[in-house]
């Protein structure tokens, strides 16, 4: 069939059936298990900029209790949002909305999350520049911006 004048229908429905083999317009299957491929947000990369966007708390899995301090973040490289740990006492104090912060794994198993944080990957360890662990014991102060 040409490719004139009326035949843009028939090209786009062509091109529909090519969409499902590129990796962007499907998910992966693991032919074993069949469970999905998971998807890694930093796109491979150690640690990831982002803008926090507000401040919240993740409750803990069973058999624990408490309300781990988080902060959901919008990465700039590709503009997903992840949730992100403040680690130890008083961190979370030290962040604030429309920072810049620096997001890191948290070390679970199989890049998951890990311990009792349900779906909590990320951990956040420098805000505005300056390292998270300066802040908490006092050696540096943060900048205004």
């Amino acid at each position: 069939m040409g490719n004139g004048e009326f035949s843009a229908r028939g090209m786009e429905k062509r091109r529909k059936k090519w969409q499902r083999k590129d990796a962007r317009h499907t998910k992966k299957r693991d032919r074993k298990t069949g469970a999905y491929q998971k998807i890694d947000l930093l796109e491979g990369a150690p640690q990831a900029k982002g803008i926090v966007l507000e401040k919240r708390g993740v409750e803990a899995k069973q058999p624990n209790s408490g309300i781990r301090k988080c902060v959901r973040v919008q990465l700039i490289k590709n503009g997903r949002e992840v949730t992100a740990l403040a680690p130890k006492d008083k961190a979370i104090t030290f962040i604030e909305e429309h920072d810049e912060v620096i997001v890191e794994g948290i070390g679970g198993a199989q890049g998951g999350p890990k311990g009792d944080l349900w779906g909590v990957k990320y951990r956040v360890t420098h805000v505005n520049g300056i390292a998270l662990q300066m802040l908490r014991t006092g050696r540096k102060e943060k900048v205004k911006r």
